[in-house]
């Protein structure tokens, strides 16, 4: 399998930390950690669980230093003089082997260095740049390829009554920083253990836990969560197989959107793919708009690049009033917590906050993506290939078998994907709520619902706890009705837990949805498989579980979220954000679509996974809420009925998944570990033996009509 190998990174910017207070109980903090690490091996707690970790050996992580002034000219990202430094040291050095590392960035501050072989003290040597401030550890769960960055960070938490002032003098004894305490938490500080480094964090972690009046204490690790667009099968025919141009489609003039592109979306319609006598494998939101289309109603939606301008999102947008308490400086529509600056008030120097008021595309992130998506389209097969050569040998690898012509197009598909897919928010985004507004475009599962983009990723699907612990105490703070969570895979994190227990607990008419993940496993990911989260599995539009769609343990409902690993037709429809013009400026726009797009600039792509399935389900939401005017239904009534309402009548069990279920009921539904399947949330226990379509799908398909039917018939008693 490719790994992730195409690298883009910010520019690092300024960190806004706190005052250190070294005293002599550090030492006894470092002497602890070095012990437990070394009895018992790489974990960290959850909950009192250990959760278990290994060290790549064929990757390192790096820290920049946060001043961009190393740069030769001032424009220069620190991950591409990391690579040009390497591959020369390793090219002149003697004894050089000829292989060479390949950097990959992660969001502002870091970079991940894929190494040919297992670092050793020359490749240590190497990565000893001046504008390298630290080089890291990588871990990974065991049997995962995964990359987690182990950082001197952790997020530590205090019971509740505790003061202030207490908890930095608490930290200060054991020589711990503290960074800042965390925005929209209680009680939560992002803290900097100076005395450890390394795995060691990791028991620090530990032994900090185990004191008085701590909570817990949680390592701050950097996940990194790629949105990859799945390439389409080329093996059979060599050629990637290209949508057509679907802006030609003839618009439908009996649909309540005539000029829009709603032919296109089966999973709100299945009747174009899906003619009588099939059953319908959508979620019936068409017929659901005849009583309502989402009005008054918000849904957040927490994830990376939010291109809110968009011209189907830029009406639904939410506008965060003046009046809310907590109002950051220049915040207008949402936050983005992935960024590292310090924004302040136009009108209030004294008034600053970590991050920024846009979520959209920065002109630096445009300045790093532009030259890679421009490249596919501008260069040669040839001079593609030898543009990214270490990927280009890893793709000859892997298909040897390949001509230069198969090779280029494959490196173009995955090159265009990943560009495509920092833009996930973005197709979240669009299908909760997009409304074309009388033009032609894509239509949301709640067109006239709002929508308040919060970004929690950085380039590269860098994500740490800490964004979203603030992201989601953010998205509560303004008073949302649904939170939609389009990620999977994270670490199981007690602070994270902790705080997504808290927002439920202070508002119970707060709905919380989250995708199931894509592993495929027995088992939804976290935080998914949280109670009080609403997680929702992927079908295809054949109404089969979608190949990549976890299940089992913890699964609650499932809804379309396509498949586009053979044809980018049975993909979700929605908004894309490579039309953004600062893409295309100095080359001559394409004229044919690429990728997942459906047009040649990629206003529309059409898109996989259960990032899509759980947006769906939030819309459904919407619509639920939103006939429910004077709040009447609280979230336990309304998740209820969304899965009474559910139904397993257009589903159907794929011949792999019978034969799946065959295995897993014959080896029994115990607890995680068991064979064939294992459970990647942390969170397990018995599971009793279920009905198969239950295990893979939950309570069923959900259907729009059915559930706000359901509510209006409630509301009203």
């Amino acid at each position: 399998m490719l790994k992730r190998l195409l690298p883009w990174i910010l520019m690092a910017t300024g960190s806004f930390v706190g005052i250190t207070h070294p005293l002599a109980m550090a030492n006894e903090l470092s002497l602890l950690a070095q012990t437990v690490e070394q009895e018992d091996g790489l974990y960290y707690n959850f909950y009192d669980q250990q959760i278990s970790l290994v060290e790549r050996s064929d990757q390192i992580a790096v820290e920049f230093k946060p001043a961009p002034t190393f740069t030769r000219d001032n424009s220069e990202p620190a991950y591409l003089r990391l690579q040009r430094d390497l591959t020369a040291a390793n090219q002149f050095s003697r004894g050089g082997d000829g292989a060479a590392a390949t950097v990959k960035p992660l969001g502002e501050r870091y970079a991940l260095v894929d190494l040919p072989n297992a670092l050793d003290e020359r490749w240590a040597q190497r990565l000893k740049q001046s504008y390298v401030q630290a080089t890291l550890p990588v871990l990974s769960r065991e049997d995962m390829t995964e990359s987690i960055v182990v950082t001197q960070e952790l997020v530590v938490s205090f019971e509740p009554g505790t003061s202030d002032g207490a908890a930095r003098s608490l930290l200060a004894q054991y020589g711990v920083e503290v960074i800042r305490p965390l925005r929209f938490s209680e009680g939560r500080y992002l803290v900097r253990a100076n005395n450890v480094s390394g795995t060691a964090v990791l028991a620090a972690a530990t032994q900090l836990g185990n004191l008085p009046s701590i909570q817990s204490a949680t390592p701050n690790f950097v996940q990194s969560i790629p949105f990859n667009v799945a390439p389409l099968d080329i093996l059979s025919t060599g050629e990637p197989q290209q949508s057509n141009d679907g802006l030609d489609t003839v618009p439908d003039e009996d649909s309540p959107f005539p000029n829009s592109l709603l032919p296109l979306q089966w999973h709100l319609n299945s009747r174009a793919v899906r003619p009588r006598p099939y059953p319908r494998v959508d979620v019936r939101a068409v017929e659901a708009w005849e009583t309502t289309q989402g009005d008054d109603v918000v849904v957040a939606v927490i994830d990376s690049l939010i291109q809110w301008d968009h011209p189907d999102l830029v009406d639904q947008v939410y506008t965060v009033p003046a009046s809310v308490t907590d109002r950051l400086p220049g915040e207008e529509y949402g936050w983005d917590f992935s960024n590292q600056a310090v924004t302040c008030a136009a009108d209030d120097s004294e008034n600053c906050a970590l991050g920024d008021a846009d979520t959209r595309i920065s002109d630096d992130e445009l300045a790093h993506l532009r030259p890679h998506l421009q490249r596919t389209i501008t260069l040669s097969d040839g001079e593609l290939l030898a543009a990214y050569g270490s990927l280009a040998e890893q793709i000859a690898q892997v298909k040897p078998t390949f001509s230069e012509k198969q090779r280029a197009d494959f490196l173009r598909q995955i090159i265009r994907g990943e560009i495509g897919g920092e833009f996930h928010g973005t197709w979240s985004a669009g299908v909760i709520v997009a409304n074309p507004a009388d033009r032609q475009g894509v239509v949301g599962v709640a067109p006239d619902a709002q929508f308040l983009p919060v970004r929690v990723f950085g380039l590269g699907g860098e994500i740490t706890a800490a964004a979203l612990i603030e992201a989601i105490g953010y998205a509560a703070a303004r008073d949302v009705d649904v939170i939609n969570m389009s990620l999977g895979g994270l670490l199981p994190d007690q602070e994270l837990s902790d705080q997504v227990f808290r927002v439920l607990d202070q508002d119970p008419d707060l709905v919380i949805v989250a995708s199931a993940g894509n592993s495929q496993l027995d088992g939804v990911s976290f935080p998914a498989a949280l109670p009080g989260v609403l997680s929702v599995g992927a079908t295809n539009v054949l109404g089969n579980r979608s190949y990549y769609s976890s299940y089992g343990a913890g699964l609650d409902v499932v809804a379309p979220g396509g498949e586009t690993n053979r044809e980018q037709a049975g993909g979700i429809l929605t908004a894309g954000g490579t039309w953004v013009p600062g893409f295309w400026r100095g080359i001559e726009l394409p004229q044919e679509s690429w990728s997942s797009t459906l047009d040649p600039l990629g206003l529309y792509v059409q898109v996989q996974g259960t990032s899509f399935s759980a947006p769906a389900v939030s819309g459904v939401l919407a619509l639920m809420r939103s006939v429910d005017g004077a709040q009447q239904l609280g979230r336990d009534e309304l998740v209820a009925i969304l899965g009474q309402t559910a139904d397993h009548g257009a589903l159907a069990l794929s011949q792999a998944d019978q034969n799946r279920y065959r295995l897993q009921a014959a080896a029994g539904f115990g607890t995680a570990g068991d064979f064939p399947f294992v459970r990647p949330s942390g969170i397990s226990g018995p599971v009793e033996a279920i009905a198969p379509e239950v295990y893979f799908f939950g309570q069923g398909l959900v259907d729009a009509v059915d559930a706000v039917g359901a509510v209006m018939e409630l509301s009203q008693r």
